[in-house]
């Protein structure tokens, strides 16, 4: 009887397994199937590096959109990633007890706050500010930039505080024995051990901040051209899509599901660099 139960758990597990593989690759499939035809019928330099897109006119150029989604999510980084790490530390060895709770609930909670609910706080808040205080129209690659770092903080703080608590304390302990000082041992002994896990968390950040669509509408300007300055306007691949699609037709809507497959080929390439450092970093240990 028991094994008979340990099958089945087994075959359901196995199923779980199966669907997230077939789902993957039925995303693949529409993907490609929808979107090679397009980017050949454009040709893939004027689809790639053209620098118009009007589709009324049969230009088809995405460039624009792809300096948009890079020059937002590294601004993104810039923002996200020193906070995000610093607050990891915070929490995984300086917090008292009574705060450790109140700050990681908080933390926790923006996760779950909905895209929408943050370009609203970006339209409101965030745009008059920098137009104020900074320059510009306030609907700018700036403005997207810092509304993505405080979105993606979550993401970074709470799987680079799993990957430093994970870290042996025998790491520290040793460099405090050899006469570090507190902040030297975790600098220069604790954190280095847990760096493939603050890499998988900056990784998943990329993905968020490059995948991010409705907080960016809001505040990026929308504008199909590469962006001057941070202060200007801008249009990332996801924005482009999100806008278009709903009355896109023909050539139009397969252009923009191709531009989904650019996007795809983004993420592949960002993960396939993370298996690659990790890899490495296993090597070097």
């Amino acid at each position: 009887m028991n094994q008979e139960k340990e099958t089945l758990a087994k075959w359901i597990f196995c199923l779980a397994a199966c669907t997230s593989v077939v789902a993957v690759l039925a995303i693949c499939f529409f993907l490609f199937a929808e979107g090679l035809p397009a980017i050949g019928e454009i040709g893939v330099k004027e689809f790639l590096l053209g620098m118009k897109w009007k589709p009324s006119n049969n230009y088809f150029g995405i460039f624009p959109m792809i300096i948009g989604s890079l020059m937002v999510t590294a601004g993104a980084l810039i923002v996200g990633v020193p906070i995000g790490i610093l607050a990891a530390v915070f929490l995984a060895f300086y917090c008292p007890k009574k705060w450790y709770t109140p700050i990681k609930a908080m933390t926790e909670l923006m996760a779950g706050i909905p895209s929408v609910v943050y370009g609203f706080f970006g339209l409101v808040v965030m745009v008059p500010l920098v137009r104020e205080y900074i320059g510009g129209k306030g609907y700018s690659v700036l403005t997207a930039s810092l509304l993505l770092g405080i979105m993606i903080l979550p993401t970074i703080i709470g799987v680079s505080q799993a990957a430093m608590e994970a870290v042996p304390k025998k790491y520290a302990e040793g460099a405090l024995a050899l006469g570090a000082t507190k902040e030297r041992s975790l600098f220069f002994a604790a954190l280095p051990a847990a760096k493939s896990g603050i890499l998988a968390g900056v990784v998943l950040g990329i993905g968020r901040a490059l995948g991010e669509t409705m907080a960016v509408v809001m505040v990026a300007g929308n504008q199909p051209q590469i962006a001057k300055s941070i202060l200007s306007g801008t249009r990332t691949l996801t924005s482009n899509i999100i806008l278009e699609m709903g009355y896109a037709a023909d050539l139009h809507r397969e252009a923009l599901i191709a531009t989904g497959v650019v996007l795809f080929i983004f993420i592949l390439i960002i993960n396939g660099v993370f298996a690659v450092l990790k890899e490495r970093g296993g090597h070097e240990k």
